[in-house]
């Protein structure tokens, strides 16, 4: 055998030595899958989260049919019902009241009965209102209850109810053929026929009680973009109270800072030249202002987040659990979302946490923009939060869940994939030292945290709605703006009323606030409200006596009432405001969790505003009441329609009640003033557009408790800190690709369903 062959052979050998190697170490594992980690049952779910779970479609769909069979009416399905019709407005679940849901929960008492509340539109009747309803049990319903009187007072007035799709229709049908009559100026304004022109309702809808009058500003339909940056100049107010859709009325028109009764006018004055143009452009599909299309290939992909052994959270029905969190969650089809029974380490810290509203108020030398305030309520949060795309709106290895509705129609509809939960590595320490005196160390805990994520678009803007659970026992609540900014003809001084973004389009300015309810159960539900601050006193140096000292110190102070606890805009507020336990920690200070706001709102809405009582909450950066049950919620969804004579004014929860030693609730409101510019095109982004609030434990732990996290990391100068038993991010992970689900999207599919508002 020459030196060759024996070299050949040698090789041969080696190869195949690799290879058996090779098989043996991948052996019992699949090719590119990750190795799972089983999750270990923290809090198993014995069915108690149920209470607070959304109603099913086949629950929906049994108080349809039961309100069909019991209430002796003609009901005509609201997706085609007419102002003078009977309809079911909405089904959603009705949650128990909370004394008797905590007897169910903390295992004294039986599980409260499921029950829906359905809000119906009586328009065939002597006296059309709003009614609502309780129905149940569920599944199979067997009584209702009017609760309108209890809950309002009287029955609701008819013209406060929302407007409906329907409704939205007939008013696009009456302007498109009010813009027949004025063809010669459509084609010289705006290269139009008006065929092609989509309009964007505006609210509230008069100036008075009873009122149901809109402005509709017009732009040019762009097919795949925002329509919303173009802006023809075109607005018209429509009357659409009356009950016969026959006797809708055009009321003015407003075009280029001039005002007149109808198109027809409008016209004539264009054709005998009193009227000065601007000329528009029709978008060209190439040009489009604002479009999101990619002006660029595909690069590289970014950094991807995955769980290396699955994720290690548990999601079972409506709650999740992780590393000692169990929250349930829901999504209310008006309000957004909401969690309910939040614990940590077994004890309760929250009983319900939810979005109350988000109002969004114009500034404009336009009628439509100068009189829009936005109460996205009525308009729906939840029922518009739409699926979530996949690695972009969340991880793309996030669990998805589908949320289920019944709005202005018979037949229950899903919104797939709509609240995303994740954990989210911050890429931050939560804590960490490095020790270079005495001894030499390093310990630290990466800042992990669970997410609950939902997205609502409402007309233009897309609001990211976060609840973040962190280790050290905290809880963050955040909201994002996004989406495209709503805007007004360019003309005048329009820029006294934001910034010019395109050729005719003025960003116009507006404040965004959101409003939340926060019933905080701090070891237990008797709590009282401290607060601390800082002060500077003058003293002579104790020492020596001769020099001064400005010596810090603090001040603490127990509020009593709930006048104390009403902390305006722009007022002074204490740095630090704690819910607090009769009990003590270890070291004698009362258990408390501590209220921190991140908000740089504008100024709310004057009180001497004849609408300003409808959204009353927006006065307060923070309010502290005691919890009733008559009052549920901060807001209504008929106050948008007449916010004149509001159904619900927070303003009268405050009534100066003490609140040393109850059941307390935080009424917490963030937001941020916005002047449009450049930059907001095409869209506006995150980036310095998220406001929120913590919840942070203060005293309530003995220490802090992610001592206890599985993710702390420590070793001295004496170690080898790529030993795995030392370090634990030097164990590598196998080398492994997380699985991915194939990418799917159906979020188009059910909107010819649900046509959106104003938007036609």
């Amino acid at each position: 055998m020459n030196v060759r062959t024996a070299l050949v052979l040698l090789a041969l050998a080696l190869a195949t030595i690799f290879a058996l190697v090779c098989v043996l170490l991948t052996r019992g594992r699949a090719p590119g899958a990750c190795p799972h980690q089983p999750l270990a049952q923290e809090d198993p779910d014995d069915g108690q989260s149920l209470v607070f779970a959304d109603l099913t479609p086949a629950e929906l769909a049994q108080v349809v049919r039961y309100l069909q069979g019991h209430l002796g009416l003609r009901l005509v399905d609201a997706a085609r019902a007419n102002p003078s019709d009977n309809c079911i407005a909405s089904v959603e679940l009705q949650v128990p009241a909370k004394a008797e849901a905590l007897r169910f929960l903390d295992g004294a008492g039986a599980r409260p009965p499921r029950e829906a509340l359905a809000v119906l539109y009586f328009g065939d009747q002597p006296d059309p209102n709003v009614t609502e309803y309780v129905v149940g049990p569920l599944p199979t319903p067997a009584y209702h209850r009017d609760v309108t009187v209890r809950r309002y007072g009287g029955k609701v007035p008819y013209h406060r109810r929302p407007v409906t799709g329907k409704e939205y229709m007939d008013i696009n049908a009456l302007i498109q053929r009010e813009l027949r009559k004025a063809p010669r100026f459509l084609a010289a304004c705006c290269e139009s026929d008006g065929t092609d022109l989509t309009t964007l309702t505006t609210a509230p809808r008069g100036f008075k009680s009873g009122d149901r009058a809109t402005w509709f500003v017009l732009f040019h339909s762009v097919a795949g973009s925002g329509y919303y940056l173009s802006p023809v100049g075109l607005e018209v107010l429509v009357d659409h109270r009356d009950l016969r859709v026959s006797r809708w009325q055009l009321r003015h028109v407003f075009y280029n800072g001039q005002y007149f009764v109808s198109m027809a006018d409008l016209e004539e004055a264009f054709v005998a030249n009193l009227l000065e143009v601007v000329r528009v452009q029709k978008p060209r599909a190439e040009a489009v202002l604002g479009s999101m299309r990619p002006r660029h290939q595909p690069s590289s992909p970014g950094p991807l987040q995955y769980e290396p052994q699955g994720p290690r959270y548990s999601v079972r029905g409506n709650r999740v659990t992780f590393q000692g969190w169990s929250i349930t969650f829901g999504m209310n089809p008006n309000s957004g979302p909401r969690l309910f029974d939040i614990r940590y380490r077994g004890e309760r810290i929250v009983y319900e946490l939810s979005l109350q509203e988000a109002l969004a108020l114009y500034g404009s030398n336009c009628p439509g923009g100068m009189s829009t305030r936005y109460l996205d309520g009525s308009f729906g949060i939840g029922r518009f939060a739409y699926e979530l795309v996949r690695g972009l709106d969340c991880p793309y290895t996030a669990t998805y869940v589908d949320q289920h509705y019944l709005v202005e129609s018979d037949t229950p509809k899903t919104n797939q994939n709509s609240l995303c939960i994740f954990e989210h590595d911050a890429a931050l320490p939560l804590r960490r030292h490095f020790s270079d005196s005495q001894s030499f160390y390093y310990g630290g805990l990466r800042k992990t945290t669970l997410v609950i994520r939902a997205i609502s678009t409402l007309i233009n803007y897309d609001y990211i709605w976060d609840f973040m659970f962190h280790a050290s026992g905290a809880v963050e609540v955040r909201v994002h703006a996004t989406g495209y900014i709503s805007t007004s003809f360019l003309h005048g001084q329009g820029t006294d009323y934001g910034s010019r973004v395109g050729p005719h389009t003025l960003g116009t300015m507006h404040l965004h606030h959101m409003h939340y309810k926060v019933d905080l159960d701090v070891d237990g539900q008797l709590n009282s409200l401290e607060t601390q601050d800082m002060g500077y006193k003058v003293m002579k140096e104790p020492w020596s006596m001769q020099n001064t000292i400005e010596r810090l110190y603090l001040r603490r102070k127990r509020l009593e009432r709930e006048d104390e606890a009403a902390f305006q805009f722009n007022a002074p507020m204490p740095r630090y405001l704690s819910f607090v336990s009769p009990n003590p920690n270890k070291w004698g200070h009362p258990r408390g969790y501590r209220i921190q706001i991140i908000s740089f709102a504008g100024d709310p809405l004057p009180t001497s505003s004849p609408m300003e009582r409808a959204i009353s909450w927006g006065r307060y950066q923070l309010a502290v009441t005691r919890r009733k049950e008559e009052e549920p919620s901060s807001t209504s969804i008929y106050n948008q329609n007449d916010p004149w004579t509001p159904t619900v004014a927070f303003a009268d929860f405050i009534n100066n009640e003490t609140i040393t030693n109850e059941d307390l609730v935080a009424w917490i409101s963030v937001g941020f003033l916005h002047v449009p510019h450049a930059e907001d095109i095409p869209n506006t982004v995150t980036v310095g557009n998220g406001v929120g609030f913590f919840l942070r434990p203060y005293n309530y732990f003995d220490e802090d408790p992610s001592v206890d996290s599985p993710d702390s990391i420590y070793f001295s100068s004496e170690q080898d800190p790529g030993i795995c038993g030392a370090n634990p991010l030097a164990c590598q992970p196998p080398a492994c690709t997380p699985h991915r689900p194939p990418f799917r999207y159906g979020g188009f599919l059910n909107l010819s369903l649900a046509p959106l508002p104003g938007t036609l």
